[in-house]
């Protein structure tokens, strides 16, 4: 299936094609974004490089063979996608007429593809506008670039597309209009299990950006029982504490430089992850909006408690059993040697696919996955940022959604105990930042250092004691 997307520029067209590609690729569905620009900045390069007509109205000839060489290059690409198994290619584009749609829907169906457009409407002079931050930001095009320059050449652009568009009118072609990314929603003869669930994420997903932050929870007093459900040992509480104390003051400084105020034991630099998995620095510096903050916890005492110290800042806690950790089945409290011995095979199952493998009665990777669904429904809808306090598999889960990461990949996802990743989504990927504020080996060498000095003086007192006793009480022996 293609979905094409269509419209004007800083409609959103590319965070909703990136957002679906997410959604489907956690889904197990192979899927592929095909942006027309990228390819354009491939074979043509960047603005400056290009014709002073190409994004014009009337058009020369040479200008024209450019952009349909463009736009021929795209579609190979995307026919490839298909020929070598592929099942859903999302196609970023303007395709703004209806010459350009019925051309599209030709060369595909002759493929036995199946289409479903999607118009990305928007009026919203405030949303328009944080789109093109966004891409002033994370864009190749507009690197260097000042703000008010890439308003006005965005501008000039949009004037000459809206001349040319013309609104989709066949009610027989399956197609779903977005207005304002997810204000309201137009849907016109979908059909099949794939569109249909486009559409359901369609309705769920909102377009403000915001930010996810991820960190596990405190130690707990009896570690490695999940039928204990233990509450949070002396280290948990001051892991807890800390946890807090940071993110609040984080938030209360919204550029990319980490205040001095801040006690980190180790920063991670900004990062920039593409949709097709590269990393780089992002072009410009990342804006980030002033949002309220919830904080989402699973109902088992060690993550709920290790979001307690937030409750006091007014921050609201939401309890979701969806985020408890993974069941471990029969093999709960169990050593290794234990384990092997009663499964003296289970390492080379779990190596041959650790995303589906599982204990008897317990859980897969797959089967937290499916869990969690409704869980990214929710984090799609919500418009406020979100710390999430999980244990480390839902956490491995969540970010690989957020990252776009297959299935195979989720269970050597890294999430260390005393991290916090900062994710902030963006149209042209996601900018991440990993906070190390607690370090579990340190902490725990001085703790049991301060619990046998503490014993060793209980013991010299007891010692002491007892000396003192016996030479105060002892009777004189009488000849």
């Amino acid at each position: 299936m293609a979905p094409p997307l269509y419209r004007l520029p800083g409609r959103g067209k590319t965070h909703l094609a990136h957002a679906i590609q997410r959604y489907l690729r956690w889904m197990g569905v192979q899927c592929q974004v095909y942006n027309l620009a990228n390819t354009r900045r491939e074979i043509l390069g960047r603005l400056d490089q290009l014709p002073p007509d190409y994004f014009g109205e009337c058009l020369e000839g040479e200008t024209v063979q450019l952009r349909q060489h463009v736009t021929e290059q795209l579609e190979m690409q995307i026919e490839d996608f298909f020929e070598h198994g592929g099942q859903v290619a999302v196609y970023d584009a303007y395709n703004s007429t209806q010459l350009r749609r019925s051309a599209v829907q030709k060369r595909f169906e002759a493929m036995n593809v199946q289409l479903m457009f999607i118009e990305c409407q928007c009026d919203d002079d405030e949303l328009i506008e944080r789109n093109i931050r966004s891409m002033h930001t994370f864009n190749p095009d507009f690197e260097g670039w000042d703000l008010p320059k890439v308003f006005e050449h965005l501008h000039k652009r949009i004037s000459q597309h809206e001349i040319l568009y013309e609104p989709i009118t066949d009610a027989s072609c399956p197609h779903v209009q977005l207005f304002n990314l997810g204000q309201r929603i137009v849907v016109n003869n979908v059909h099949g299990y794939l569109q249909n669930r486009i559409v359901l994420f369609l309705m769920n997903m909102q377009g403000r950006e915001r930010i996810i932050y991820f960190a596990r929870a405190g130690e707990a007093l009896v570690e490695h029982l999940y039928k204990a459900d233990a509450d949070l040992s002396s280290l948990g509480v001051a892991y807890a504490n800390r946890l807090c104390q940071l993110l609040m003051s984080l938030r209360q400084h919204h550029d990319t430089s980490v205040s001095k105020d801040l006690s980190l034991s180790q920063e991670h630099s900004v990062s920039y992850v593409a949709p097709d998995g590269e990393q780089y620095t992002p072009v410009q510096a990342i804006e980030v909006e002033d949002h309220e903050l919830q904080v989402w916890c699973s109902t088992r005492k060690r993550s709920e408690r290790t979001a307690a110290p937030f409750r006091k800042h007014g921050v609201r806690v939401l309890e979701l059993s969806r985020l408890c950790e993974m069941n471990p089945g029969i093999v709960d409290g169990m050593s290794d040697e234990e384990i092997l011995a009663r499964f003296p095979r289970h390492r080379e199952e779990r190596d041959k696919d650790p995303y589906g493998f599982r204990f008897p009665r317990a859980e897969s990777y797959h089967d937290l996955a499916i869990r969690l669904e409704p869980v990214i429904m929710e984090l799609e809808r919500v418009k406020e940022d979100v710390l999430i306090i999980a244990q480390s598999s839902v956490l491995r889960c969540l970010i690989a959604y957020l990252q776009g990461n297959k299935p195979h990949e989720i269970p050597f996802i890294q999430v260390r105990e005393g991290d916090l990743v900062e994710i902030y989504p963006q149209a042209f990927g996601i900018a991440t930042r990993v906070y190390s504020f607690w370090d579990p080996e340190k902490e725990r060498e001085k703790r049991d250092s301060q619990f046998a000095q503490r014993a060793a003086r209980e013991l010299a007192k007891q010692q002491a004691a007892a000396s003192a006793s016996e030479g105060n009480g002892s009777p004189n022996e009488v000849g």
